[in-house]
């Protein structure tokens, strides 16, 4: 009888410990870090479609320390660079772990406020306030537009990840877009044949 008891008690033992060395071995959610969200069409397009926006942005920026007349203009292009580098590091990683191939379907388009390489070539040959006329238009188009995308992705896009980035990109081009409103426009320039008024 007590052997019997006993082997009873051993054999649940055993059961026991089996099932919490099982329990042990598998992988437990951590608390508080959900899963990552697989990332959409929405997600992937927005991401290959910033990339090449912000490249060609920042190849503007990085024209106008040496060709900038206003100050205000070269510190609101710098603050732009900056920004731009950075949204350009998150973005690459985003696509990275997206594990789209990065095939860089919009390379050499000219699209909806992306810096053209006309306007590029433009800016590369002019400095002073015809630089900065055309650098505040061609950023102000780059930024409207980016932030349009950015709505975009926030209610179409499912990527927590992704979203959230867009989040921050549309809040700091707001105040990008309101530090241009606030800038001087450059005054066009006079041909020397025209008379000015007095």
């Amino acid at each position: 009888m007590q052997l019997r008891r006993y082997l009873l008690i051993l054999r649940s033992v055993c059961a026991l410990a089996l099932a919490l060395l099982a329990v042990g071995c598998t992988v437990q959610p951590t608390a508080g870090t959900p899963p990552p969200t697989a990332f959409n069409a929405t997600d992937t397009a927005w991401i290959q479609l910033m990339i090449p926006m912000d490249e060609r942005a920042q190849l503007l920026t990085d024209l106008a320390p040496s060709r900038r007349g206003d100050p205000a203009v070269a510190a609101l292009a710098a603050e732009t660079a900056r920004r731009l580098r950075e949204d350009l590091v998150r973005l690459r990683a985003l696509l990275k772990r997206s594990e789209v191939p990065d095939t860089r379907p919009h390379e050499g388009h000219d699209m909806p406020g992306m810096v053209s390489l006309d306007t590029l070539a433009k800016a590369g040959s002019t400095t002073g306030p015809a630089f900065d006329r055309i650098l505040t238009e061609a950023l102000r188009a780059h930024l409207t537009q980016s932030r349009m995308l950015c709505a975009g992705e926030r209610t179409q896009g499912q990527a927590a990840e992704a979203k959230e980035l867009a989040a921050a990109i549309a809040q700091s081009t707001a105040g990008q877009i309101s530090r241009l409103g606030r800038l001087r426009p450059p005054e066009p320039a006079v041909s020397s044949g025209a008379s000015r008024r007095p």
